[in-house]
């Protein structure tokens, strides 16, 4: 899923904190505002996921306007994209067991064929999705 959440910068001594009032818990930091926006997105996409993960209502975002902002803070639309961030971090392999008739099995391993890989990639173009 595809999601636009505002967040809400605030400069400190040390850094600046970024909060997202429409997604509890969900917050970080940054030294710099380049990498405050990275982490940003990191994190929206991480709670964003465990809510989609856990069959959470994900509650739509507050426009910009209605934000109430604190002094010396700033808001910033934040995108995330689940669905990509979920083939960029999780990639952990599982074991499934297939089932193909014998002929094939013979004709494949003599050619040295790697099932896994043939059954990726015919999963990901049966999906419509690409690898990270």
């Amino acid at each position: 899923m595809k999601y636009l959440y505002p967040a809400i910068f605030t400069k400190e001594e040390d850094g600046i904190i970024v909060t997202f009032p429409d997604v509890d818990g969900a917050f970080t930091d940054g030294a710099t505002m380049t990498e405050a926006y990275e982490n940003a997105e990191d994190v929206l996409n991480l709670m964003l996921m465990a809510q989609e993960d856990d069959k959470q209502e994900i509650l739509p975002p507050t426009d910009l306007d209605k934000l109430e902002i604190p002094e010396h803070s700033m808001a910033a639309l934040v995108p995330a994209d689940t669905d990509a961030y979920r083939r960029k971090v999780d990639t952990k392999a599982i074991h499934k067991n297939v089932s193909i008739p014998s002929w094939l099995n013979t004709l494949a391993m003599k050619r040295n064929i790697n099932f896994s890989n043939i059954l990726q990639n015919a999963l990901m173009k049966e999906l419509g999705v690409s690898s990270i």
